[in-house]
C-alpha cells in the first residue's frame, strides 16, 4: 500500500477485501464482529498506524467529551488538589479536561471563557477570579443549556450547581479560637468583598467580636489580594495603628506566612505577643516556624463532586434543570501561630 498522511477505514477494508462498515463496528467493539475479525483489523489497523478521527465522530454525536476547567491560580494547593479530583472522576468517565488560570485577572477569565465556549467542551467548572464584578461570559453557556458548575468563588445570581464551603462559619471559627486564646484585638485581612467567600469570612470574623462583645473597627480591616507583598504591607499598616492589635485572621495562608515573616523580622513573637491564622491549608503552613493555624477546606472532594454534578448534566439532559448548592465541611487545624495558652 501506498504510503498515505492519513490512514482511514477504507484503507483497512481494501487491504482486508471487507467492507468500510465491519472495519468501524470491529474498531468500536461492536457484538456483531466476531473476535478473530476484531483481532486481524485491529492489527492492521496498528501496523498501518491508523488514528480515529475523534473529533469528527464527537461533532456528529454533538459531544466533545471535554470539560472545561478555570481557575484563579493553578499553583495554589487548593486548586490544584480540587482539579485532581475532578480529573480522576471526568477520566474515569472518559472525559477529558481542559485546564486553565485566569490568574486573578477578569479579562483574562473572559477571554479563556470565550474560547472554552468556541472549542465546544460539554461543560464548565469554574472559580471566579477576584476581579470578576460581571457575569455576562458565563451566560454563554447559561444561555446554550451547557452544563456550569462553579465552587469556591461562585456567581450566586446565576443559576447553576455549585459547590461551596460555609465561609461564614469559618470565618467565625477562626476569629472565636482566638478570642478562646486570650487575644483582645483582632484583625481581618480580606479579600475583595465582591467575591461571596471573602464576604462571608469577613461577617463570620464580625460575628464572633460582636458576640464577644470585642471591637470590630473599620481599621482592623484590610482589603487586598492576599499575596505574599499585600500581607507584609498590610501587617505593617496595622501596627502603625495608635491602638494595633495582638492578632489577624487572614484570608489564606500566603498572606500568614508573610506576615509572620515581618514580624519575627522586628522582634515581635508569634504566638506569645502576636497571634495569626491563616485559611486553606497550604503544604508550607505545616513545616515553617512557627506552623500556622488554619482552616482546611476538602478540596480533592469538592472536584469529585463538581465532576459527578457536571457529568449527571452532561449525560442526562433535562429541562429545566433543577439545581443545588453543596456545603462542604471545614477543619479548623490549630498550629503554634495561635497557641498563646
Amino acid at each position: 500500500m501506498d504510503k498515505k498522511t492519513s490512514i482511514t477505514i477504507h484503507d483497512i477494508a481494501k487491504e482486508l477485501n471487507i467492507s468500510a462498515s465491519t472495519v468501524s463496528r470491529a474498531l468500536n467493539d461492536n457484538p456483531r464482529i466476531s473476535k478473530a475479525t476484531k483481532a486481524k483489523i485491529k492489527s492492521l489497523a496498528l501496523k498501518l498506524g491508523y488514528q480515529p478521527n475523534t473529533i469528527a465522530s464527537n461533532l456528529r454525536n454533538q459531544r466533545t467529551n471535554t470539560i472545561g476547567i478555570v481557575v484563579p491560580l493553578i499553583n495554589r494547593h487548593f486548586f490544584s488538589t480540587f482539579i485532581s479530583g475532578v480529573e480522576d472522576v471526568a477520566f474515569d468517565a472518559g472525559y477529558n479536561v481542559i485546564i486553565s488560570q485566569s490568574k486573578d485577572q477578569l479579562e483574562k477569565e473572559k477571554q479563556i471563557i470565550h474560547s472554552l465556549f468556541s472549542n465546544r467542551v460539554d461543560g464548565l467548572i469554574t472559580s471566579l477570579s477576584m476581579q470578576t464584578n460581571e457575569f455576562d461570559h458565563f451566560q454563554l453557556f447559561t444561555n446554550k443549556n451547557i452544563p456550569l458548575v462553579f465552587f469556591d468563588r461562585i456567581a450566586p445570581q446565576l443559576e447553576t450547581n455549585k459547590i461551596v464551603v460555609d465561609d461564614f462559619a469559618c470565618g467565625f471559627k477562626a476569629t472565636q479560637h482566638l478570642i478562646d486564646q486570650g487575644y483582645k484585638r483582632i484583625a481581618h485581612l480580606a479579600g475583595p468583598t465582591v467575591l461571596n467567600t471573602y464576604h462571608e469570612r469577613m461577617e463570620g470574623y464580625k460575628d464572633a467580636l460582636k458576640k464577644n462583645s470585642l471591637p470590630a473597627a473599620d481599621e482592623l480591616i484590610i482589603f487586598n489580594k492576599l499575596t505574599r507583598i499585600d500581607g507584609q504591607e498590610a501587617i505593617k499598616k496595622l501596627l502603625a495603628l495608635k491602638n494595633p492589635p495582638d492578632a489577624v485572621f487572614c484570608g489564606n495562608d500566603t498572606s500568614a506566612l508573610s506576615m509572620i515573616v515581618y514580624l519575627k523580622s522586628i522582634g515581635i513573637r508569634v504566638p506569645e505577643d502576636f497571634g495569626i491564622v491563616g485559611f486553606s491549608n497550604e503544604p508550607f503552613s505545616e513545616v515553617v516556624t512557627p506552623s500556622i493555624s488554619t482552616l482546611k477546606q476538602p478540596a480533592y472532594e469538592m472536584g469529585q463532586k463538581a465532576a459527578r454534578l457536571i457529568l449527571n448534566e452532561i449525560e442526562n439532559k433535562q429541562t429545566p434543570r433543577s439545581y443545588q448548592t453543596i456545603t462542604m465541611p471545614t477543619e479548623l487545624i490549630v498550629r503554634e501561630s495561635s497557641m498563646k495558652k
